[in-house]
């Protein structure tokens, strides 16, 4: 299996889905929009993942690599190639296809629960609730034809599903211990009062089981997506 993934800053990597791609004994390779932003053949691919970062899937502007991007995300999910976005991954592939993403009224910072919505049988089914950790100020409308498949109190939009092959997360089940760890150095400015912003002591106070349960949901998730093809 042969796995691409798009990184946006060098301190949101792969997190827990690193094993899960080595006990697929995947191939790996990246595009590193940060340093140079070269996108490969879709058909030299088998599954894409699109990371995180603290830009926004607005700023062609000013970054003008995720023109570029969004179009090779949206050849993917047409094309039927399983794809996974992750929080600002997830409005990439929201907006990619032609759905708006946009500042919500909140931010989440901090682990805050989520709560499945029933959809279509077929679909990735997410338990009742998890609590997950999340880092996000933006949002999306869900893309013509999605199924919304999460929930929460800050963010109704949590994750969407499109077609068979194609799933949005607006939160992390990747993280581990290091994760958060990275995103505290780089983005601590972040952690101001708000009703779904922890603290950085709350943050880093959640036991090694919750982090056991996002990455085993993690795990389910991409086992399920890699049987889209």
């Amino acid at each position: 299996m042969r796995v691409h993934v798009l990184q946006h800053v060098p301190f949101e990597g792969l997190g827990s889905i690193g094993p899960w791609l080595e006990k697929q004994e995947a191939q790996v390779s990246y595009t590193r929009l940060f340093a140079a932003p070269r996108l490969p053949v879709l058909n030299s691919i088998d599954m894409l993942i699109a990371m995180g970062g603290p830009m926004s899937a607005n700023d062609g502007d000013k970054l003008p690599w995720l023109v570029p991007e969004k179009q090779f995300i949206h050849d993917a999910v047409l094309r039927g190639i399983p794809v996974l976005g992750v929080c600002l991954g997830a409005q990439l592939v929201a907006a990619a296809m032609g759905a708006r993403v946009y500042r919500n009224p909140v931010s989440e910072i901090g682990w805050f629960p989520v709560r499945a919505v029933a959809t279509r049988n077929g679909n990735f089914a997410f338990p009742e609730e998890c609590v997950a950790f999340h880092w996000h100020g933006e949002t999306f409308e869900l893309p013509a034809g999605a199924f919304l498949l999460a929930e929460s109190d800050g963010c109704r939009n949590q994750a969407f599903q499109l077609n068979r092959n194609a799933i949005g997360l607006q939160f992390h089940l990747e993280t581990i211990h290091k994760s958060v760890s990275a995103l505290l150095d780089n983005c601590r400015e972040d952690l101001v009062p708000g009703p779904y912003i922890q603290s950085e002591s709350e943050i880093r106070a959640i036991p090694h089981s919750s982090y056991r349960a996002i990455n085993g949901l993690m795990d389910n998730l991409l086992s399920y997506l890699i049987t889209a093809t």
